[in-house]
């Protein structure tokens, strides 16, 4: 089953890089009485992922901060070594956006995985970005395409919020 409006988000342990390195948080603690957005990619440094979904995020933030929404949390099946470094190359730690590493259970648990071993990419999270009040999906925008960001992109979430 894919996750959809109205559902609420499961519980998941992600990893994000505190200040002595990486640790564990659960997802519940991050959108309990919090408006969040959450939007997530098929892999750190991808094309799409590094040039156009993670930038749109980036030109929003100050907006999303204007309408209430307590964080954004960018999540892909990558390690959290490499979320860190993709986070200081593309700017979003800078930002204030939070980069979450999956180790991939929140992805099959949301029915948004996928893999193309051509590409290289094994058990990775279909594109998507969603708006989260108190742990449950107000918004959903999945991509259908691969290699796209139009509707998952941090534009059209400000607009549908």
């Amino acid at each position: 089953m894919t996750i959809s409006q109205g559902d609420t988000l499961p519980e998941a342990t992600l990893i994000r890089n505190g200040a002595n390195g990486p640790e564990e948080v659960t997802l519940s603690a991050l959108t309990k009485g919090r408006k969040v957005v959450i939007f997530a990619v098929p892999g750190a440094f991808t094309p799409t992922c590094h040039s156009a979904h993670v930038p749109s995020f980036i030109r929003t933030k100050a907006q999303f901060d204007a309408k209430g929404v307590d964080e954004i949390l960018c999540i892909s099946v990558n390690d959290p070594f490499v979320m860190k470094a993709w986070g200081e190359v593309t700017g979003a730690n800078a930002a204030g956006i939070t980069l979450l590493a999956d180790p991939g259970d929140y992805t099959k648990s949301l029915g948004v995985d996928f893999s193309a071993p051509a590409r290289g990419l094994i058990g990775r999270s279909k594109r998507y970005a969603m708006y989260v009040v108190d742990g449950v999906v107000q918004v959903i925008h999945m991509e259908e395409a691969p290699g796209t960001c139009e509707i998952s992109g941090g534009e059209a979430m400000l607009a549908a919020i």
